[in-house]
């Protein structure tokens, strides 16, 4: 069983944000395999269903972005699930928009929700995959950039990225990581 958690902030406010792209790649998978993400659990919303003949949980953390890890412990203790059973799916500063990129484990960087999943579940060695938001041009107002309304002319792209990182997980279910990582992350829909 593979637990595939997309980072993002619950409110409605959010959910137009660069911050929620992992919420966004959830959503995109729960259609695609009609799997309902909507029952209330272990400080989230969940769904159990099957992809590429995988048994998998859904799971859209409600804690706000920077105490995610606190939702993602309770679903790996209750379903006694090992780091390797772990896919998480967030925004990155550092890729470029409309680019993912597939990592195997690594650090949890300056992405606060990241920080807090480590921190929960003492370790970084889980499958990560980073929707490319890019930085601003004005790197003063961070949290702004990250929670703030994006412009119309880069929403195209940022679906883009999501789209792109939909598939790289149901590669890697498919067939596995490194296929997904040759595969995706050098992908880009956008020039």
């Amino acid at each position: 069983m593979y637990l595939i958690v997309g980072l993002g902030n619950p409110e409605s406010d959010y959910s137009k944000t660069r911050h929620n792209m992992g919420f966004n790649v959830i959503n995109k998978i729960a259609e695609e395999y009609d799997i309902n993400v909507s029952q209330k659990k272990f400080d989230g919303l969940i769904g159990n269903g099957i992809i590429e003949g995988n048994k998998v949980i859904l799971l859209k953390p409600q804690t706000y972005m920077n105490d995610s890890g606190l939702s993602v412990v309770q679903v790996m203790n209750f379903y006694k699930l090992s780091i390797e059973d772990i896919i998480v799916i967030y925004d990155d500063i550092d890729t470029k928009p409309g680019t993912i990129r597939v990592r195997k484990s690594g650090s949890a960087g300056s992405h606060k929700g990241m920080i807090s999943i480590v921190e929960n579940i003492k370790s970084e060695d889980f499958i990560r995959v980073r929707v490319g938001i890019g930085r601003p041009q004005d790197t003063r107002d961070m949290i702004e950039y990250v929670i703030g309304a994006i412009p119309d002319e880069e929403v195209k792209v940022l679906d883009e990225g999501t789209n792109i990182a939909k598939d790289a997980v149901i590669e890697i279910l498919k067939s596995n990581i490194d296929m997904a990582m040759n595969k995706y992350n050098k992908k880009r829909m956008f020039k």
